[in-house]
């Protein structure tokens, strides 16, 4: 499958006057089209700064970010570039630019110079996949935070990228809110075939990932399936990562004598592995 980002050995350092810190530390990594991969790290690892890189919002100090053919450094593409790799921020309320729900989402397809049919339909069917059509005469500060952040994603979706970058998209939501998004993620992952980045630090959002990745100081330290990661469980924990509820469980369930794999990521995958003790 075709890589429609290809990370290449890059590092970004930020400068103030006093002091040099390199927030990325020769990292490389690629994405295939369709892949839902999930980047995952404490405060400080790097995750955010690598997202700003990945949509040209930083650019790297060595190595190069190809995205979709198109190297990050062209700055005559950086247009192409956020229209092919859509960003949804921590915070919706820094995203949306409207006072009304359909015309904000309504802004990227007019920014790219489209006809009003075509931005109607664009903003209707935007609005039906991430399930919010019936709120598209509201006012967006009604709105929960949840419903705010599906509106962020609607704006990018109608825009048609190939790829999204959510970089923490659902640090400043409740339970509720969280559940909202990730099933609107990974809605659009699975039936729409859009590639999905999510960084995050709630390791329940990473279960269903088709990959991975850890960062700690600025590398790449684990890589690999749920599954795979998050058996590390001594690892993730040095570096002062959970892992899932009910992997930490299973592990303790096992110590105790229990016949039990030790790997098991959610509540469904535990039921069923205890109906067949």
């Amino acid at each position: 499958m075709d890589n429609i980002v290809e990370v290449n050995n890059i590092s970004f350092e930020y400068i103030t006057e006093e002091s040099k810190f390199k927030a990325i530390d020769r990292l490389s990594l690629n994405v295939s089209q369709g892949e839902f991969l999930v980047i995952i790290g404490h405060n400080g690892s790097g995750k955010s700064t690598l997202s700003k890189n990945l949509n040209a919002i930083l650019l790297p100090s060595e190595g190069d970010i190809i995205i979709d053919g198109i190297n990050t450094k062209d700055e005559e593409n950086v247009w192409n570039i956020r229209q092919t790799a859509g960003m949804v921020f921590q915070n919706p309320d820094n995203q949306i630019v409207a006072t009304v729900v359909e015309e904000d989402v309504a802004f990227g397809p007019e920014n790219l110079g489209l006809e009003s049919k075509e931005i109607r339909k664009r903003v209707d069917e935007s609005l039906k996949s991430v399930g919010i059509y019936e709120l598209r005469d509201r006012q967006p500060h009604l709105l929960s935070g949840g419903q705010k952040q599906r509106v962020a994603i609607a704006g990018i979706i109608a825009m048609k990228p190939k790829c999204i970058i959510f970089d923490e998209a659902t640090a400043m939501l409740d339970p509720s809110g969280r559940k909202e998004v990730m099933k609107t993620i990974k809605r659009l992952n699975k039936k729409e075939n859009i590639t999905t980045i999510h960084i995050t630090h709630f390791m329940e959002e990473a279960v269903e990932a088709d990959r991975v990745v850890v960062m700690e100081k600025g590398r790449k330290i684990l890589e690999g399936t749920p599954k795979e990661v998050f058996s590390n469980i001594d690892k993730l924990k040095k570096i002062g990562l959970d892992v899932p509820c009910m992997t930490e469980l299973s592990s303790e369930l096992k110590k105790e004598g229990l016949n039990i794999e030790s790997n098991i990521l959610t509540v469904d995958e535990m039921v069923m592995e205890l109906c067949q003790l």
